[in-house]
Order: structure tokens, then sequence, then C-alpha cells
């Protein structure tokens, strides 16, 4: 038993670990250096922030396939209130309108009794499309703020000092894994994710519960998207395209679970690292594209099949 659950709360970072270790011999010791590293948790910002809601939405037995268009959605909203308003309250807008998004999720899920993945294919598509309709199928540039420096090395990566949207993915995280281990909300993903119908007879407000959910999931893909706007400088409606099966990836790979009721915030980070780090490490190691493709998948798959051992196992 304590062997279960080691695999199941730590597994994941002895993965990163062992990962991290073979290239690190492959490529030697730059890889471990400071300025590498800070580069691996920059390039793991996006993915991360968005798959902190997407763990939330997992847990409760859910799934979004619409985050990369509402990241997309939001660089276009940011670069668009940039012209005519500050930058805060772009930022504001960006994740107000991913909120939305998520919030036209809930309500469709809920009202029409769809499953959610039938639901978010279908936004996946709208918002997408109006996300390029918005920017009239082009490029948005922006004027420069705060905002471009987000993802920005300090000090040429020297130091302690860290880009402030490394900073934002942490306080973010610690907050969602505070919520999901001691409020009320998060006690009752947990719920719904194991056993809806039990959870109903419990008195688990199910309907409100999922549309707040996938309100929040929808808000942090719009923060993500603001990451990414920090990264391009430009609002483009086609930029993260397939970036919710990365997002869905990381984490699975951190032990959650498509039937709902399992996933953590540590091993979600830790899901999007690994696949940074492979992504990284095969690129500095002078690897084709489609060899880090062949190894991500196959880590996905070896993660969903221990997902099932551990299932039949319990």
């Amino acid at each position: 038993m304590k062997a279960r659950r080691f695999l199941d709360e730590s597994g994941v970072l002895v993965g990163l670990v062992v990962v991290a270790l073979i290239f690190g011999a492959l490529i030697g010791p730059q890889f471990f250096r400071a300025a590498n590293l800070e580069l691996m948790a920059r390039q793991t910002v996006i993915v991360a922030v968005a798959a902190l809601g997407m763990t939330m939405i997992i847990v409760s037995g859910g799934i979004d396939l619409s985050v990369g268009s509402i990241v997309s959605l939001s660089t276009v909203v940011v670069a668009l209130l940039l012209k005519t308003h500050g930058p805060a309250l772009a930022a504001f807008g960006a994740v107000a309108a991913g909120a939305a998004c998520g919030a036209v999720n809930g309500l469709l899920i809920t009202q029409l009794r769809v499953v959610p993945f039938i639901v978010t294919l279908g936004t996946m598509l709208l918002v997408r499309g109006a996300a390029k309709g918005l920017a009239d199928e082009r490029r948005i540039e922006a004027p420069i703020t705060w905002l471009n420096d987000l993802l920005r090395t300090a000090r040429d990566g020297r130091g302690w000092l860290l880009p402030t949207g490394i900073w934002i993915t942490v306080a973010l995280a610690i907050v969602v894994a505070l919520m999901l281990r001691y409020t009320r909300l998060g006690r009752h993903l947990f719920a719904i994710g194991s056993n809806e119908r039990t959870a109903r007879l419990c008195g688990v407000r199910i309907d409100y519960t999922k549309f707040a959910v996938y309100t929040l999931g929808g808000a942090l893909a719009g923060l993500a998207g603001v990451m990414e706007f920090s990264k391009l400088s430009v609002g483009d409606p086609t930029v993260a395209v397939g970036l919710e099966l990365d997002v869905i990836a990381a984490v699975i790979i951190g032990g959650g679970s498509l039937l709902g009721g399992k996933g953590s915030v540590l091993g979600t980070l830790a899901g999007a690292a690994i696949m940074v780090v492979i992504q990284v490490g095969c690129s500095q190691q002078g690897l084709p594209n489609w060899v880090q493709q062949i190894v991500t998948g196959t880590i996905i798959i070896g993660a969903v099949a221990l997902d099932r051992w551990r299932q039949k196992s319990a």
C-alpha cells in the first residue's frame, strides 16, 4: 500500500527527475545551468496555467477541448484593448473573455445534458472562429507595455530573480491546490468525479458546481492567453492550435484520470514540465520534431495505461 501511494503521489516527480537526468547525461552539464532551467520554466508557464483549470475540470469528470481557442481569443482581446486602454484593463478583459467562454461551456453542459467532449468540441470551433472574426483573420499589433515583460528573461538568467509570469504561475498553483484540498468546492469536485449520482444524493449542487468549474477553467485559459501574448507581443487568432492536447496530457501524465475523481496540482505541474524538458532536450540534442512527438505520445499512452492499471487494482 505504501508503494502504491508513493507511485500515485510521487511517481510523476520521479519520472521528471529521470527524464531530466537522461537529457543531462546526453547534453552535458550545460543542460542544468540556471539560464537553461529558466528557459524551460518560462516555456512551461502557458501550458501550466491552462492546465491548472483543466485539473479542476478533469477531477470533476469533465473535459474542455476549447482551451487552445480561448487562449487565441484572449491574445486578440488583449491586443485590441491595448489600443484604447491600459495594460491592466486589457489583461482583465482577456481573463473575462476566457471566463465567459467557460461559462458558456458550463451552461451548455448542464442545461443541454450533453457530454462535455461534444460540447467543447463545438465551442472549440466557435471560439476560434470568433477570434478570427475579431482580428479580421490577421495578426494585431499592439503597443509595448509591461505585459510584454511577463515572460521576459530577468538579468539574462543570472541570480534568483525570475520572470513575473513564473511567480504568477506558482501563486496560482498554490491557490488552486489549497482550493482543491480545503474548500467545499474542491471536495464537491472530487465527489462529482468519483460518483455523480452519489454526490447528488448527498446534496451536492451538481449543475452549479460544473458551471463554476468550467468558468474558472475558462478564466485560467484566458490568463494563459495573456501569457501567450507576452511571448508573442501580438494578438494572433491562429496561435495555440492543439494546445488543449498538451494541457490535457499534462494533467493525465500528472496522475489525473479521464474518469474523474483524481488529480493534483503538483502532478499537473510536473506533467507539464516533463513535456517541456523533452521538447527542449530533443531540440538541444538536435533531434527532429517528429521524435519529440513520438516520445511525448509514448509517455501519454503510458500514463493512461498506468491509470487504467491503478483503476483495476483498486
